[in-house]
């Protein structure tokens, strides 16, 4: 018989869980945006004022990298107690951190009121920012997992993935509206502050939105299976079973491999890209000379296409299975490393729109069966820490360093070349972890990780080869 957290949800009720997923990923995505535009655009007057322009620039860059440093702290916390508490506190208080981070920073004196205290605050509103983001993904995309059913789980997870691109066009539209009624006295006066205040407007809606659902039917349902083995066992035998039970101690036992295959599966898609969207302005207005206006367009008409066809690749997993599309992005975005500079090379608006739109949609190729790729590899009681490690320790390594990395081989080879060697690089690992997993799609969320049969051993195979114990774990 169907259990009542497997069965199929009320559209209604997936709905509402998929829009407030949604809608705070954006929220998120936009405040952690926003600040690399106003890092790119004016942070380096306003803070480091007494640098170089461009010692200015990078010292403003390394406030925004700090963020990335931040997110696998994120991960951690917001995952053991996601797991332990559920996953809808968590989410709210990621929302109210980012939110409120955010706004701060719209408030913050600048060099010229505070000296070099500025900077100091600065940064650390960009730590609890990086930190908010860190937790916030593994709980968006496990909320919409474990809501929905097993048939059409890559699409409806594959809805708050389009949050990245949704708030990166949020934010560089209202940074493009300033900037255009503006002079530029003014946005670097005052005007600059507008959309970091915003971002508390957007907050209150957010918030009103995800309060609304309901916490995950597996969740609970794993919750009150734990508590009914607790309440049967002897004080003795729970004392001993109390480490285990520890969500990060369980996934570093019992997941490690699915850790590695997500940090794996991470890198082609984290690296591809900020190669895209970040280095590609390097590339394009340093190297090349292009006018900046030029390349921004076409990596916001790209995102717009990006956006529409991150569902379109989460539909196309459940038909295909995960391991299908994600190993087909890989593949592509290999493939198209060097046709990309090739058709920026050219400097006209039609290529270079191409490429980034290309290159865009091979990434979501990536991106869409992620969500529910990595939610499919980890038991309920170790779903949020597993998942949200996963992705995010490889941001360190992938995302973080990616447009530094990409314009230190420009500088050193005065080329694209290794740039795109670097990008099939990356590829070429993801191809290889995403090739030994095993195909998740139509996984039941609750059973991972469960006996098979009562009256089992208590340790039984998890998904990818390790074992975890019959305790929900």
């Amino acid at each position: 018989m169907t259990s009542p957290a497997s069965a199929p949800p009320a559209p209604s009720n997936l709905r509402r869980v998929v829009t407030a997923s949604l809608i705070g990923t954006t929220i998120e995505w936009y405040d952690f945006f926003l600040y690399g535009s106003a890092a790119a655009l004016v942070f380096d007057k306003l803070f480091f004022p007494e640098s170089d322009p461009l010692v200015g620039t990078l010292l403003a860059f390394v406030t925004y990298a700090v963020g990335f440093v931040a997110r696998p702290v994120g991960a951690l916390v917001f995952g053991h107690y996601g797991d332990r508490l559920g996953r809808k506190k968590l989410l709210v208080i990621s929302l109210l951190m980012m939110g409120g981070a955010t706004f701060a920073i719209g408030l913050l004196p600048t060099h010229a009121q505070l000296g070099s205290a500025a900077a100091v605050l600065l940064t650390v509103l960009r730590l609890v920012q990086g930190f908010a983001l860190g937790g916030e993904w593994g709980g968006a995309v496990l909320l919409v997992s474990e809501h929905g059913d097993a048939r059409r789980r890559g699409f409806w997870a594959s809805w708050p993935q389009t949050g990245a691109p949704a708030g990166q066009l949020l934010a560089t539209a209202v940074l493009a509206v300033l900037t255009a009624v503006l002079s530029e006295d003014a946005f670097v006066s005052w005007g600059w502050r507008v959309p970091f205040l915003l971002s508390g407007v957007l907050v209150l809606v957010g918030l009103w939105i995800r309060l609304s659902v309901d916490e995950s039917p597996v969740f609970r349902a794993a919750l009150a299976k734990a508590e009914a083995r607790r309440a049967a066992e002897s004080a003795e035998a729970a004392a001993e079973k109390k480490a285990e039970t520890m969500p990060l101690l369980a996934v570093l036992r019992h997941h490690w491999r699915d850790v590695l295959i997500a940090m794996g599966a991470r890198m082609a898609e984290n690296i591809s890209y900020y190669v895209i969207t970040a280095f590609v302005l390097v590339y394009g207005t340093k190297h090349l000379d292009m006018d900046r206006q030029t390349v921004l367009n076409a990596v916001l008409i790209a995102s717009a296409v990006h956006f529409a066809a991150i569902p379109g690749w989460g539909a196309l997993s459940d038909r295909w299975g995960r391991k299908p599309v994600y190993l087909l992005g890989a593949a592509g975005i290999g493939l198209w490393a060097f046709p990309f500079f090739w058709l920026i090379d050219t400097e006209s608006f039609g290529a270079v729109l191409l490429a980034v739109t290309v290159g865009l949609v091979l990434h979501g190729a990536m991106y869409a069966p992620q969500a529910a790729f990595f939610s499919e590899l980890f038991a309920t009681r170790v779903r949020y820490s597993g998942a949200s490690i996963g992705a995010q320790f490889s941001s360190v390594a992938a995302g973080a360093p990616a447009p530094l990395i990409a314009t230190a081989l420009l500088a050193d080879f005065g080329g694209s070349t290794p740039v795109a060697l670097y990008v099939i690089a990356a590829a070429l690992l993801t191809l290889l972890a995403v090739g030994v997993a095993k195909e998740t799609r139509m996984r039941d969320l609750e059973r991972i990780g469960e006996p098979e049969e009562p009256g089992g051993s208590g340790r039984i195979p998890a998904p990818r080869g390790g074992s975890v114990s019959a305790d929900g774990l």
